[in-house]
């Protein structure tokens, strides 16, 4: 049960400018900065399920079972021929549209936030039950605008823009990631054999994953008679895991950047591994005659007729894509990894205490706490300065916003798409994954031979 000075404290949170916590004595102490960044997350995937729940024909159908007035409903909305203004794409493209409008307002609302002592920063820190209740109704006024097809035409191009800003964000936050992990976890090699052998154990796991992916695919997606596309890709992204690999522990690199090694190569090769599982998983279906008879070739090989395998796939597939894009939103937003996207080092060597939660990790903690007696401890982070840049955070939002609606209806293959042909693709979607591989892989690459082409700005 909820204690009083606890209920008080959870409201002040909502309607009011305190940081929210958990009404739990037994958690760690929250900071902040990351409390704040958790809330919006949360925002973001609740309407993220949504905009899935709105693709499903099945909603559909309860909708029109369950939902009284449900025809007379959708004639106020603008609806099409057949109703479908509060399900499909279009309801998908204006929930998406009342949300990034949210984020892109909170971006110009809190330009320029240094602290979190001013109004502004305590608008964006609190008053969560309000911005919910102006998240609603940015969504639900969305179903109000008028002249729906242009709305629809001009909102698509603007997504398609959007989102492939944010794909390449999302990329360069893996590379990122794939450089802190290394360099955190190489920082405790010298005092522990623990880091050693986890850092190898990693590693191999990596590289095993990669190699069984390349040999998944090249048996059961391709054919000797056909998926040409398949076998080149395949072997052309295999090479370049394989280039990167040994690029990543020659000579010449590892002299102006001593940290590298094999991990970072192996979270590369695994995602680009995926990446093209992707990318094959969503080709239209190739047919071959096989004695005589038409036989669908390069297929997900475990369906055994039912469907229960691709939707396990499909859900993966999902898992994984949410993950990268709430990750990339949560911290290519922090000043440490911003300046890691700029590919340069800083004036003063970082210091680096090897642990294994180190994405969101800051690198002091002597701030102040707020001691309720009951429920989860704040720690404050942000007196003298913010830990992230706020109109940063929410233009990354927008950006993935609109990334969702793009990835929730197909990209340009929206009409008559559902959920559950997540991986249903087409050729638009297969070459857009397929350069998704190659952008990850030419960033990786860059930040290796990037201090060998400047190597004055990489200077210690």
């Amino acid at each position: 049960m909820c204690t009083p000075p606890c209920c008080v404290s959870q409201l002040a949170c909502c309607c009011g400018t305190a940081a929210c916590s958990c009404c739990c004595n037994c958690c760690p102490k929250i900071k902040q900065s990351t409390g704040t960044r958790i809330m919006y997350a949360l925002y973001f995937l609740l309407v993220t399920i949504v905009c899935v729940i709105m693709m499903s024909p099945t909603v559909e159908e309860q909708f029109k079972t369950h939902i009284p007035l449900y025809k007379e409903l959708c004639e106020k909305l603008n609806p099409g021929d057949k109703c479908k203004t509060l399900v499909g794409y279009t309801a998908v493209y204006k929930v998406c549209f009342g949300m990034s409008c949210f984020f892109l307002f909170f971006s110009f609302f809190t330009f320029r936030v240094n602290n979190s002592d001013g109004c502004r920063a305590a608008v964006h820190n609190g008053f969560w039950l309000l911005k919910f209740i102006a998240l609603g109704a940015c969504c639900v006024g969305a179903f109000f605008i008028p002249q729906e097809e242009i709305f629809l035409e001009v909102w698509r191009y603007v997504g398609t823009a959007c989102a492939s800003i944010f794909l390449l964000i999302q990329l360069m936050t893996l590379v990122e990631f794939a450089h802190r992990w290394n360099t955190n976890w190489s920082s405790g090699v010298k005092y522990s054999r623990f880091w050693y052998a986890a850092l190898a154990f990693v590693t191999l796991t990596l590289f095993t994953l990669a190699v069984g992916a390349v040999v998944f695919m090249g048996v059961y997606y391709t054919h000797p008679k056909a998926c040409l596309h398949n076998k080149i890709f395949l072997g052309i992204n295999g090479s370049l895991c394989f280039i990167v690999s040994m690029l990543a522990i020659s000579p010449c690199i590892q002299k102006l950047q001593p940290t590298s090694g094999l991990l970072q190569p192996g979270v590369i090769s695994v995602y680009v591994m995926y990446l093209t599982f992707s990318a094959f998983s969503s080709k239209p279906i190739e047919m071959v005659k096989i004695n005589d008879v038409n036989t669908t070739v390069c297929v997900f090989p475990f369906n055994s007729g039912l469907e229960s395998d691709k939707k396990i796939v499909t859900a993966l597939g999902t898992v994984i894509l949410f993950g990268c894009i709430l990750y990339s939103c949560l911290t290519s937003t922090t000043r440490r990894n911003s300046a890691a996207l700029r590919v340069c080092r800083n004036s003063e060597p970082e210091t680096e205490r090897a642990r294994c939660c180190f994405c969101f990790g800051d690198d002091t903690d002597d701030y102040d706490e707020e001691r309720t007696g009951s429920g989860q401890n704040v720690v404050y982070d942000e007196k003298e300065a913010t830990i992230y840049s706020y109109s940063y955070f929410h233009f990354v939002f927008f950006l993935g916003s609109l990334y969702v609606m793009m990835t929730v209806t197909n990209w340009f293959n929206y009409k008559n798409h559902e959920i559950e042909k997540f991986l249903d693709g087409s050729w638009d979607v297969y070459w857009l994954k397929m350069a998704c591989s190659w952008v990850c892989l030419i960033i990786y690459m860059m930040t290796l031979i990037a201090p060998m082409i400047c190597p004055k700005r990489f200077e210690a």
